[in-house]
């Protein structure tokens, strides 16, 4: 205990350090654990969080069978470093992937890595966005992303999220029987083709959907909001504006992109579905861990602003539904807002395998939360960070305190802050960094935020 000292004091200055307490599968039985992974996702886009206009039935009916975790969020808003901390359970200053290169965390502390060291038959299908695929440290390994129609081998095309589906229900049907299985399924939808003009572009048969709705325009739209972003971020030049000017800069345009984008969703939601009643086709549902979330939120023009990066709301939260099989009938269906984070999936995964997570990983396991009698002391805040991107023009640094009721960012690039009571402005409209009433306020969550940034790195 004394040699891991440091380790220990950084956990609790985290929120992260609990007694033991664990809901191992059955040896004789350890339980498979399918990620549904999505993509530029944020947490609202789910008929169960309430959404007016997308169809998710089958993630819906996932929630209803398991428990959703309504704060739910990322330590970093971007594809691969979030991606990082999903593998290895821990912050960007741990694992160090900064943009879009391999982690630097040792491959048998990752979650795969350990599961098939351990027995467990490992696929990854779909985006990898960490460097090379280590297509050596998977049994089923298939990683493609980028566009949304990919060439097959004889030169014909076929949509993204429909090759994730095949490609799924192939490993599902060739894994060997006598093994426990681990497999994420990483979509590359929601996210835009960048290159593209369309952005989202569904496959044909989905154009009929949302084809007579006007998807509501968030009231922080307006450009009055985007002028009270900081400076740096107010200007055309930034990358977050310039991809509003892509997708969300007429109404016209605002209208057809949300449109694809929420059917781009609803495909994935089929293809969810299509995987579970495999699974309960071959009698593995009630065995199964089943995660569905995604790598960052999104922007869908609040604050005048497109796609991910910052520490506002829309980019930091979201969805977390856990299909437990371990969770008894009464508890299914309930939701939970406990502040819950993508570096504790890892462990979580490991837990229920029975498999010991690495000192170094940070996360936490989660099922204490929805299988405890009395659930465990949890974090109350936590530390987010994302650093510069090209050039402090491009995508500035990040970092913030986040708390349910307030939030403090701090922009290290120009030395400036920004504060929110959420409880007042949860549309974050309002800084109050400046305000002599929150003095006391900002203090204390400075004094905080240095406390949770040195435990992270």
């Amino acid at each position: 205990m004394r040699k891991n000292l440091p380790y220990v004091v950084a956990s609790l200055c985290l929120g992260l350090f609990v007694a033991p307490l664990t809901f191992a599968a059955s040896a004789a039985k350890p339980l498979n654990i399918l990620v549904l992974y999505a993509d530029d996702w944020r947490h609202d886009t789910l008929g169960a969080a309430g959404h007016p206009v997308v169809k998710t039935p089958n993630l819906d009916q996932l929630a209803a069978e398991g428990v959703r975790f309504t704060h739910n969020c990322v330590t970093t808003s971007i594809c691969g470093v979030s991606r990082a901390s999903l593998f290895t359970g821990q912050w960007m200053s741990r694992h160090g992937n900064p943009a879009f290169n391999l982690f630097t965390t040792p491959w048998a502390e990752t979650y795969p890595g350990l599961l098939r060291d351990h027995g467990y038959f490992v696929g990854h299908i779909g985006k990898w966005h960490n460097g090379k695929f280590p297509q050596d440290k998977f049994d089923f390994g298939r990683s493609y992303q980028g566009t949304h129609w990919q060439k097959k081998p004889d030169g014909s095309l076929i949509h993204v999220t429909q090759k994730n589906e095949n490609d799924a229900l192939e490993f599902l049907r060739t894994r060997p029987g006598d093994k426990p299985f681990c497999l994420t399924l990483a979509f590359f939808a929601t996210h835009a083709e960048d290159q593209n003009p369309l952005q989202y572009l569904p496959q044909p048969s989905s154009m009929e959907l949302y084809k007579d709705t006007v998807i509501p325009v968030p009231a922080t739209a307006a450009d009055t909001f985007f002028k009270r972003l900081p400076p740096f971020i107010a200007n055309e030049e930034n990358e977050g504006r310039r991809r509003w000017h892509w997708r969300f800069d007429t109404p016209e345009k605002y209208q057809a992109m949300m449109k694809n984008y929420y059917r781009l969703a609803t495909e994935v939601d089929t293809t969810c579905g299509r995987v579970l009643a495999e699974l309960r086709r071959q009698g593995a549902l009630e065995n199964t861990l089943i995660i569905f979330t995604g790598d960052n939120g999104y922007f869908h023009a609040e604050h005048g602003l497109a796609d991910k990066w910052y520490p506002y709301e829309e980019s930091i939260r979201t969805p977390l539904i856990v299909r437990d099989p371990r969770l008894p009938a009464a508890r299914r269906g309930r939701t939970d807002d406990a502040f819950t984070l993508n570096v504790d999936l890892a462990p979580t995964f490991l837990a229920a395998a029975g498999v010991a997570a690495p000192p170094r990983m940070q996360g936490r396991d989660l099922a204490p939360l929805y299988l405890a009698a009395q659930p465990p002391a949890w974090r109350t805040e936590f530390f987010y960070e994302h650093a510069t991107i090209n050039n402090i023009t491009f995508i500035p640094s990040s970092q913030a305190l986040v708390r349910k009721d307030a939030k403090y960012l701090f922009w290290p690039d120009f030395n400036f802050e920004e504060l929110f009571d959420l409880k007042t402005d949860p549309a974050e409209t309002h800084n109050l960094a400046t305000d002599p009433a929150y003095t006391a306020i900002l203090a204390e969550m400075r004094q905080r935020f240095a406390v949770v940034k040195t435990a992270a790195r």
